[in-house]
């Protein structure tokens, strides 16, 4: 059975007028009256009673009317179903620090879904890394498509953007005797032993500079590269530790104690490699990530 034919049929069973149907299909009325011939020979039943240009329907006609109609809506969205699962989708793939990838880049990433109208669109997250230079080194060899992480020096092949920003706080466990300072010089921390960041850190850099600005360097009883094992260690009373303020210390018990001089935020970057024609999509997300961090100023991440 003609497939183009039963379309014909329905139009004309909604008009029941052959210029008018035939003038909306953009075909010829001929070719129209042929087409419903051709299909009442088929079926063998006469759909359409003529009465000059204008037909009506007999009640044969408008039983299958009625039952064409709903078949070729279901035909279609079948179709329109087929036809998307052979769409090759985009993948971006994603790279950033644990500390972003908790909520701020999956948000970030479902407000870019959200807002696109490219539904073959969709993410890789890479979570197997937790340093800057491992996610900076899997971006320059094409691993990535997008990092989010800690602006590294030596890395002139890069672009970086900046995108959300931390607080750095002085962390004690809670019967620490810096624990009931409701604020702290950095100064005040030297005679403690600290948990520190390694040099594999992205953080190593700032930390030097900020001990630097108070003329002195922490007693370092242990040195670790992630932010959150810190956290946990001091917990658990290794030391302290001036780290980003995250929200997940919240629920660890430590005290999170402010540092009123030096004054120091964290700034994390969106990555992207130079000289590089990316895809259309990586290039809409990048873009939306600069529109929406301009809006920005994020604390406990």
């Amino acid at each position: 059975m003609n497939l183009d034919h039963l379309r014909y049929f329905v139009a004309l069973s909604r008009t029941e007028n052959y210029t008018q149907t035939a003038k909306t299909l953009h075909i010829t009325q001929p070719s129209l009256t042929k087409a419903m011939h051709s299909l009442e020979k088929e079926l063998d039943l006469t759909l359409f009673q003529r009465e000059g240009r204008r037909v009506t329907l007999t009640s044969e006609g408008r039983l299958f009317a009625n039952s064409v109609s709903t078949s070729l809506i279901s035909l279609d969205k079948s179709i329109a179903e087929a036809k998307s699962l052979n769409e090759e989708k985009t993948i971006i793939h994603l790279a950033s620090l644990r500390t972003l990838s908790i909520k701020w880049l999956p948000d970030m990433a479902q407000r870019f879904l959200k807002s696109t109208e490219n539904p073959t669109v969709d993410f890789q997250f890479n979570t197997d890394t937790g340093l800057s230079p491992d996610i900076l080194n899997g971006l320059r060899s094409r691993k990535y498509d997008v990092a989010f992480c800690s602006r590294l020096d030596n890395y002139p092949d890069l672009n970086f953007f900046p995108v959300a920003e931390q607080t750095m706080v002085c962390i004690t466990p809670i019967d620490h005797a810096l624990a009931n300072h409701s604020s702290v010089n950095l100064s005040e921390t030297l005679n403690y032993p600290q948990v520190t960041f390694s040099e594999s850190s992205g953080l190593y850099s700032i930390m030097n500079k900020l001990f630097n600005e108070v003329g002195g360097h922490p007693i370092v009883a242990y040195s670790v590269e992630e932010d959150q094992a810190i956290a946990g260690l001091v917990a658990n009373g290794f030391g302290i530790a001036i780290v980003p303020n995250m929200s997940i210390m919240q629920t660890m018990p430590v005290k999170i104690i402010p540092i009123s001089f030096p004054n120091k935020q964290r700034i994390l970057y969106m990555a992207t490699l130079k000289r590089t024609e990316n895809q259309p999509a990586i290039a809409s997300f990048v873009n939306f990530v600069k529109s929406q961090s301009k809006q920005l100023s994020i604390n406990n991440i």
